[in-house]
């Protein structure tokens, strides 16, 4: 990892409040130090701290991502009820997920029309809605 990735990523950890840790910081310094946005799961996460030659279990990445999401510094998005994805663009927009590659990746957000949706039953609010559109190549 470059000097500016780790920096990047202490950054990152710091505007949290979160402390940083060694694993702390080369997990984030691989989701964004390179200051582009990400879509990971907790095994492919774990497969690139593996092989940037960190030490990192992969119970401490599932954990570290949780206090990523919990801090407000990622969000996750479910796939199939059980697949999760974590996004480190926390701001509203839509997702392809795309079942070829089991990948995810944004989708434009501007092209997305909501005109209504199902009105909260009584004693609830909507806290969030997530649109993730399935694709298949052909």
């Amino acid at each position: 990892m470059t000097t500016q990735a780790i920096e990047n990523g202490t950054n990152w950890l710091a505007n949290a409040g979160l402390r940083p840790t060694r694993q702390r910081v080369a997990l984030a310094s691989l989701l964004v130090g390179d200051g582009n946005d990400r879509h990971v799961t907790a095994e492919s996460l774990f497969a690139s701290v593996r092989q940037a030659g960190e030490s990192v279990s992969l119970a401490t990445v599932y954990n570290t991502l949780r206090a990523f999401c919990d801090a407000g510094l990622m969000q996750e998005i479910t796939v199939d009820g059980a697949k999760s994805y974590f996004d480190t663009n926390t701001g509203d927009h839509p997702h392809f997920y795309w079942e070829d590659d089991r990948m995810l990746t944004d989708a434009p957000a501007d092209q997305l029309q909501i005109t209504r949706f199902p009105v909260a039953p009584e004693g609830a609010e909507i806290s969030k809605i997530d649109v993730v559109i399935r694709l298949r190549r052909t």
